[in-house]
């Protein structure tokens, strides 16, 4: 007989039970690792735009929470800049439209902004593929990558936006999901486009040995009751207390995973254990000791619960991919983060599972008299 053959072999005498016990397990594992994979892409998005080198300051209309109500005046890019601890600002007009193949379009419309040309690094936009819009142009935009490959666009072809066909010179990425699913042009063609022309909200750079949280203030107090500032670490942190709900949910289902599989281990492994009274028997009266039998009904099950990892680590893979796939709405949107951390917290808790499923059951085991297990029909 091989040790490591019988340990490996047993838990599948009884398929059924032991198909049952890895679901159950895997449920949980499978649960976790989709959790871990989508707060982890929005974590990295977060991320992503703080570290773009865009503005670190938006302002925007007193007594509002978004940026589509443009109601700022032009007039107030200039005054900001003159403030001490300023460098630059640029007045950004946001506004949506109706673009058809857009998936986005039943979720508010397609995102378009307007700004200048020159201060599309605000926005941490660097560098296009293709061409950045001319600010006297009145037919250029660019798209960003998510919205590129949402409508199946590429440099040189046209988009339809307000009944006017626009040429796309470039295409950009910041890793910004939300820009990354919009365009930019001139802010004068969208202000002209829109009947509008004030601006939704005006990014502000500082200068690299100012204190962001100072300016910010100045800007407030200069302008009270008219404009409100948020600063891009304002927002991530925003972001990071909304995913840490998530974070919260998944250990939450990790405890729960870890009392039910235990619970369903426990189960297999103790009527495993009844069912081989008599094997037991024999194996400790030709010599096996306590410690070997206990060594081998732990690791059972542990391979029980490992086994339901690798099946949990599976399905939650391709359940976010299947998921995504066939919800063109997430496309560009939520971009699973895959890390050695996720799996190894996932098979750290099939473990963990294992030994607290196996434990009692093996201990019982061990402590079986020779002669009673002989005995027992």
């Amino acid at each position: 007989m091989n040790y490591i053959g019988l340990i490996v072999k047993n838990p599948f005498r009884n398929k059924t039970r032991s198909s049952l016990a890895i679901i159950g397990i895997a449920i949980g594992i499978a649960t976790i690792v989709a959790l871990g994979l989508i707060t982890g892409g929005l974590k990295e998005s977060t991320q992503s735009t703080l570290k773009s080198g865009g503005a670190e300051i938006t302002v925007i209309q007193a007594g509002t929470s978004g940026f589509q109500s443009g109601s700022i005046n032009t007039s107030r890019v200039t005054d900001i800049r003159n403030i001490s601890g300023v460098k630059d600002t640029a007045g950004v007009l946001r506004t949506s439209a109706q673009v058809a193949g857009s998936t986005s379009s039943g979720f508010g419309g397609f995102q378009i902004n307007g700004i200048d040309s020159s201060k599309l690094y605000l926005m941490g936009i660097d560098s296009v593929n293709g061409t950045i819009y001319s600010n006297t142009s009145t037919n250029e935009i660019i798209l960003g990558k998510n919205a590129a490959q949402d409508l199946n666009k590429t440099v040189g072809d046209t988009i339809t936006l307000f009944g006017k066909d626009f040429k796309i010179t470039g295409i950009f990425e910041t890793g910004n999901f939300m820009q990354d699913g919009g365009a930019f042009m001139p802010l004068k063609t969208l202000q002209d486009l829109t009947d509008n022309q004030k601006i939704s909200y005006i990014a502000v750079k500082v200068n690299e040995n100012a204190n962001v949280t100072e300016v910010s203030q100045n800007i407030e107090n200069n302008y009270k009751d008219e404009l409100s500032t948020t600063t891009a670490a304002d927002q991530a942190s925003r972001i990071n207390q909304g995913l840490s709900f998530i974070d919260t949910a998944t250990w939450a289902i990790s405890l729960l995973a870890i009392v039910i599989g235990g619970v369903g281990v426990i189960n297999t492994m103790i009527m495993s254990v009844y069912e081989r009274t008599r094997e037991i028997g024999v194996l400790k009266a030709v010599g096996w000791k306590s410690r070997r039998i206990l060594g081998m009904i732990l690791g059972e099950s542990i391979v029980l619960t490992f086994i339901a990892a690798i099946v949990g680590i599976v399905v939650g893979v391709v359940g976010v991919e299947v998921l995504l796939a066939i919800t063109p709405s997430t496309d560009g949107v939520i971009k699973p983060a895959y890390s050695i951390a996720l799996f190894a917290r996932a098979l750290g808790i099939a473990f963990l599972v294992g030994i607290i499923g196996g434990i009692y059951p093996a201990y019982r085991a061990s402590r079986l008299a020779p002669t009673e297990a002989l005995r027992y029909e």
